[in-house]
């Protein structure tokens, strides 16, 4: 298994009770080599705050990523910008410690966070920052012009395309309109 592209490992044995301040920032190589992993033009910048303690539940890590990304739009390919700003909170536990895949669903409420499971005596705080940005960019960015230009393509919006939608029930009245008029 490779290395992930922003690795920021940190000693288990070196998260204590009281909390402790930490930020990362990813260098240009790393940038690019994320921008590729996650099928970006372009990530300008990357970087976390990061809080950790050690908890009765885990190895807390909470935190704030910021990004400058750039996507390409899903209508015209064109460069769409965005920044991110994205709190999290993570619980790392042992991989000893994940259920086994067998035993019942854990069921979770919003009080709850993310569990991460590693391995070894370190846990990688960058990965986690880039793995929380990617959870935070736009599935479908759009650019200025992506309606026209879906249009102009015959692309018809989600709201002309559902069958019982409003413009669907437009539609039908013209429809018959037109056919009372023949």
């Amino acid at each position: 298994m490779t290395a992930p592209e922003f690795s920021r490992p940190h000693p288990v044995r070196l998260i204590h009770a009281a909390p402790e301040g930490l930020s990362i920032e990813a260098d240009a190589d790393e940038r690019t080599a994320l921008a590729e992993r996650f099928g970006l033009v372009s990530l300008d910048a990357l970087s976390a705050d990061l809080t950790m303690q050690r908890e009765e539940t885990g190895l807390m890590v909470r935190g704030t990523v910021r990004a400058a990304v750039q996507q390409a739009c899903v209508v015209t390919g064109d460069p769409v910008a965005s920044d991110i700003d994205e709190t999290f909170a993570l619980r790392f536990l042992p991989e000893s410690d994940r259920p086994a895949s067998d035993e019942e669903e854990i069921e979770l409420d919003d009080a709850d966070c993310d569990t991460v499971f590693y391995q070894g005596d370190s846990i990688d705080l960058g990965e986690a920052a880039a793995q929380t940005m990617a959870l935070a960019l736009d599935p479908f960015p759009r650019a200025a012009g992506a309606d026209e230009a879906a249009r102009e393509a015959g692309i018809l919006s989600e709201e002309a395309a559902k069958p019982d939608g409003p413009f669907a029930a437009l539609a039908k009245l013209k429809g018959d309109g037109d056919d009372a008029a023949s």
